[in-house]
């Protein structure tokens, strides 16, 4: 008695997170096409000779140190960072709530229930992958870019400071 109650409890616990999680998981998917979109437009500046961003306009502040620039780097990135390792959770979660139901919709022989259970889990689980291995790319390639930026910068701080001289 007391062990069907804490299995009830855990199970309502535990779907409360599906929806939450769903909505999470198109918002990764949103962030991470709009960032892929920014992207494949940055690269189309790039090739042209426009490969100076906004790291060279904060980096022109006289007390701005090196360290500084790479906590700006790393604030920059953090939104895709967070995205491409908390999505494939977000898509653990909306697998594994779904399948209780299709598990127990499988002892009844309810077929119907089982297979509508089974396309929220895979749906779900398919976006979150996809969104994470589309931010981590996305990722890559701007650490990339923001720290080929950075040489640059440091390359030109010392150049300044020895035609100083």
């Amino acid at each position: 008695m007391l062990t069907g109650s804490l299995e009830t409890l855990l199970y309502q616990l535990s779907s409360l997170f599906l929806w939450p999680a769903l909505l999470l998981i198109i918002a990764a998917l949103c962030f991470t096409l709009f960032s892929m979109g920014q992207l494949i437009k940055d690269a189309y500046l790039r090739s042209r000779g426009y490969d100076r961003s906004q790291l060279s306009l904060y980096a022109k502040n006289e007390e701005c140190t090196s360290d500084d620039i790479e906590l700006w780097i790393m604030g920059r990135l953090e939104l895709l960072r967070l995205t491409s390792r908390i999505t494939p959770l977000l898509g653990l979660v909306a697998t594994l709530i779904p399948m209780g139901p299709a598990l127990l919709a499988l002892s009844d022989n309810n077929t119907a229930a089982v297979g509508q259970n089974m396309v929220i889990a895979f749906s779900g689980v398919t976006l979150a992958l996809i969104s994470a291995s589309l931010s981590f790319t996305v990722l890559n390639i701007r650490r990339r870019w923001m720290f080929e930026e950075l040489r640059l910068v440091e390359r030109e701080r010392v150049s300044q400071v020895s035609g100083a001289y």
